[in-house]
């Protein structure tokens, strides 16, 4: 057996060698998968709100978009919070933040606040996530420390411009939230009961008017506005009312 065995290797290492096939094309490298980043982890985050709502925003959703398993995610973030916590710094950092102008104060909190409601209704509800949000976020915090500046250099004390930047981020992030539900609802065929401004103001107008002689007679102002006339009013009654220096808008 043992020589059999030998005899055998050594027919092998005599024997001819195959005859060289044609070279095979180069087959290229396989491509390797992209590293699950922060950036990529918000990338991923908005394209859902932007093509789903903010209800879709999940974990399992964004392992979906990135091809990816939920212990990659966890690997850089927490949970969910930690999402809602960098779309809504994502969306911060594109806020442009001018030079704070005594003289131009009021006009520069407007403009901050319409840039910020902007962001916002760019994807739908997810000005959700900023409800109740502790402003950690850096960008943020940036727009937190742009507009106390601007307040501040308006001879507003720090305590209320403290509180104006609270209750400007609620006024903003609830208006984006009430816009973005009558936009959902109106693309929903079991909603058609969200009226149009002319069958509003008929309704209003038909109430008996012993009991609802105001809204019978003021149908229109109650009704009236487009774009965001309403936004830039209760903005107003905000900003124009905080002591500070008079300016020139």
């Amino acid at each position: 057996m043992p020589a059999d065995h030998a005899q055998r290797g050594r027919a092998a290492r005599h024997a001819q060698p195959p005859a060289a096939s044609e070279p095979s094309a180069p087959q290229p490298a396989p491509r390797k998968r992209a590293p699950i980043t922060l950036e990529r982890i918000t990338d991923a985050a908005l394209h859902v709100i932007a093509a789903e709502g903010y209800d879709a925003l999940t974990v399992r959703r964004i392992t979906h978009v990135l091809g990816t398993g939920p212990s990659s995610l966890y690997a850089h973030i927490v949970n969910k919070d930690d999402i809602d916590d960098l779309v809504i710094g994502r969306l911060c950092a594109q806020v442009v933040l001018p030079e704070p102008d005594p003289a131009l104060w009021r006009s520069q909190v407007r403009d901050v606040c319409g840039q910020l409601r902007d962001q916002f209704l760019a994807y739908p509800g997810v000005s959700r996530a900023a409800l109740a949000m502790l402003p950690t976020n850096l960008e943020t915090l940036r727009v937190n420390e742009g507009l106390l500046a601007i307040l501040l250099a308006g001879g507003v004390e720090p305590q209320t411009a403290a509180w104006a930047i609270d209750g400007l981020f609620l006024y903003v992030s609830a208006y984006a939230v009430e816009r973005s539900l009558v936009e959902q609802r109106q693309k929903r065929a079991d909603h058609a009961w969200v009226l149009g401004r002319d069958e509003l103001v008929s309704r209003f107008e038909a109430l008996p008017a012993d009991r609802f002689p105001h809204i019978r007679g003021h149908a229109a102002e109650l009704t009236a506005g487009s774009g965001h006339d309403r936004f830039d009013f209760a903005l107003g009654l905000i900003v124009d009312n905080l002591p500070g220096h008079a300016s020139r808008a």
